[in-house]
């Protein structure tokens, strides 16, 4: 078991281990949403911390949590059984947005919030054995400079994002000029902060769709 925002989460090999940094992705979304009832995706979920936590914590949020891994949906469904939110999490098998669309979840969202895989390959290699042998590296690493996930949210999110709506996504050392340059490029997305987390690491992006 591990905590994350002063709950207990089973997690196994399928899963990243939910880590403090992860949180102010939680705080950032209670500090922006208005709505008594959100519209949520958690895009690859995990071990389902962030769902669980925003379900916990707004109990008319609509949740639809997303992964790849479906050993790692089994274990996020298992975490909203015990916190007593599975019934308002709506889970999903697929890569990234993918199963989200035709839903008619697209101009319906309210946040997409997302703590994708960040590290570069050669990040990962350099990275603790505990880290690198036992947590699945598809929640790690994201291609030669860590953001091919990135990417790909900021090219699908707009299309799901109501005018004000929010993604809110975990970002790595060192990342925050690349995903600055990476959403400038869009559309409909701005960047309006990239907050630090307790190290002093910028470690949140915010990113807001416009109309």
């Amino acid at each position: 078991m591990q905590e994350f925002w002063s709950l207990a989460f089973k997690v196994t090999p399928a899963v990243l281990i939910p880590r403090p940094e992860t949180e102010g992705i939680v705080e950032a979304f209670l500090r922006l949403n208005r709505s008594p009832e959100p519209v949520v995706l958690d895009i690859g979920t995990g071990s389902g911390c962030l769902a669980v936590a925003v379900a916990r914590e707004v109990p008319g949020a609509r949740v639809h949590a997303s992964d790849v891994s479906k050993e790692a949906l089994r274990v996020a469904r298992d975490n909203a059984l015990a916190h007593g939110v599975a019934a308002r999490i709506r889970f999903a098998a697929g890569d990234l947005l993918l199963p989200h669309r035709g839903t008619g979840l697209e101009g319906a969202v309210d946040f997409i919030l997302s703590n994708p895989p960040y590290l570069s390959d050669d990040d990962l290699t350099r990275s603790p054995p505990e880290v690198r042998n036992f947590e699945p590296r598809a929640a790690l690493a994201a291609g030669p400079d860590g953001l091919v996930c990135h990417r790909r949210l900021a090219r699908e999110a707009g299309a799901f994002l109501k005018t004000g709506g929010h993604l809110i996504a975990e970002i790595g050392l060192g990342q925050e000029a690349a995903l600055r340059d990476l959403y400038a490029g869009q559309d409909r997305l701005q960047v309006v902060a990239i907050e630090p987390d307790l190290a002093g690491i910028p470690r949140v992006a915010i990113i807001m769709a416009r109309s």
